[in-house]
């Protein structure tokens, strides 16, 4: 079992200064709107993914008015198949500051004595820190990573947030970006190959920018990128392909389950890749990419069509639908998690009971209460609700209050 054992954060968005300790089961973040919610939940993300959910500018999560941020936890991973126990409840502050000593010394105290031994726990710090105007550093117990990539997948995380339904209203790029996330994590060398693809559309970019500006065409030059570029559009494709078809009825599944199975509901992968000869049309294309002054073809151009009934889902989709459409989405992502890295990802469920439905609500918190999830954070304006929800189905929480 995987779960985030503590976490320190120095400015750190609306934190000048904070720690907290955490349940291995359930925590709830609770307090009023504005309080910084949201932004704990986020640093646990970046914390596992190197980057905010929130933004894409990482100098955007600096406090306002300071030279850097830092972010610090500790994850523990449970070596041995014995059962995991709740830790007391405990009472955060996000005001209050304590020493790391005192609070090693309180998570080790309230364990059980029915815990696995401290020899069967793997702990790992993880640091990262981001002065203004410079790169950010990633460091694995106080080791720097040479290559950030290299973090990715190791404290995996999966995210339900209001916002969510962006995957069904918004454009291709955000489906794009959901289901490379699924990959990243599960599969380091997907994660490589997208990046050195980026970097060589990026400069193959430049390169048609310079032709066009000049009136002129190299073609060899332009060759010298176009074949590394193709070489990994195929390669990437046929992972994208092959890995919708394993996520696929994971999520059909899924889905049903939410929507008590009333329609059925489909992903289609729709890639210019697929085509029968893509190395010679994307050669062939070569003057159309100096004119336009960009690649104008390749798996960056990518979409999934999310369809309900056989029909577009952003036209015909209810709110209810899309809604059950974006959380079997979520939940088939963590149960490929699971089952590839053989632990629970760390769930984050940010502002749910205020923007899902009751019946949506009660299948999350039957999968807390049945051990489908592990370690699992919550947020919520209203701290007697998430009491009372969660008491209800037998769940103790660690409550956490944001002031």
């Amino acid at each position: 079992m995987l779960f985030l054992e503590r976490l320190h954060l120095t400015h750190y968005k609306s934190y000048e200064s904070g720690a907290f300790l955490f349940s291995e089961r359930v925590n709830a973040i609770v307090g009023e709107n504005g309080s910084g919610k949201t932004n704990l939940l986020d640093a646990i993300y970046f914390l596992s993914l190197t980057k905010s959910a929130l933004t894409s500018q990482d100098a955007s999560s600096i406090q306002h008015g300071a030279d850097f941020m830092l972010i610090d936890g500790v994850f523990s991973r449970y070596e041995a198949q014995e059962p995991a126990v709740n830790l007391a409840k405990i009472t955060n502050d996000s005001e209050e500051t304590h020493s790391e000593e005192a609070i090693s010394e309180e998570i080790h105290s309230d364990r059980s004595e029915d815990s696995p031994t401290h020899s069967s726990v793997r702990t790992s710090q993880i640091t990262i820190s981001l002065p203004r105007g410079q790169r950010k550093v990633v460091m694995n117990d106080r080791k720097a990573y040479e290559r950030l990539a290299d973090h990715i997948g190791k404290f995996p995380v999966v995210l339900i947030a209001p916002d969510d339904t962006d995957l069904v209203r918004e454009g291709s790029e955000e489906r794009r970006k959901f289901f490379d996330g699924v990959l990243s994590q599960q599969r380091p060398d997907y994660l490589s190959d997208l990046l050195q693809y980026n970097r060589i559309l990026d400069q193959r970019n430049t390169l048609l920018k310079q032709f066009h500006e000049r009136r002129y065409t190299d073609e060899d030059l332009l060759e010298a990128y176009s074949q590394p570029l193709v070489d990994l559009a195929l390669r990437l494709h046929e992972t994208r392909k092959s890995f919708l078809q394993e996520f696929l009825p994971v999520f059909q599944e899924h889905y049903a389950q939410l929507s008590e199975s009333r329609e059925t509901v489909e992903i289609r992968y729709e890639s210019e890749v697929e085509t029968e000869d893509f190395r010679k049309q994307f050669w062939l294309n070569r003057h159309r990419d100096v004119a336009a002054q960009r690649t104008t073809l390749g798996i960056h151009r990518d979409d999934y069509a999310f369809e309900i009934d056989s029909y577009p889902l952003k036209k015909f989709g209810s709110q209810g639908q899309q809604k059950s459409f974006v959380v079997a989405l979520k939940l088939a992502q963590f149960h490929l998690l699971t089952q590839e890295k053989g632990h629970q990802p760390i769930l984050l469920l940010d502002d749910i009971f205020d923007k899902l439905d009751d019946r949506r609500i009660a299948k999350l918190i039957q999968m807390m209460q049945d051990g489908t999830f592990g370690q699992v954070f919550l947020t919520d304006a209203r701290p007697e609700r998430t009491q009372s929800l969660l008491e209800a189905s037998g769940i103790t929480a660690n409550m956490i209050r944001t002031t």
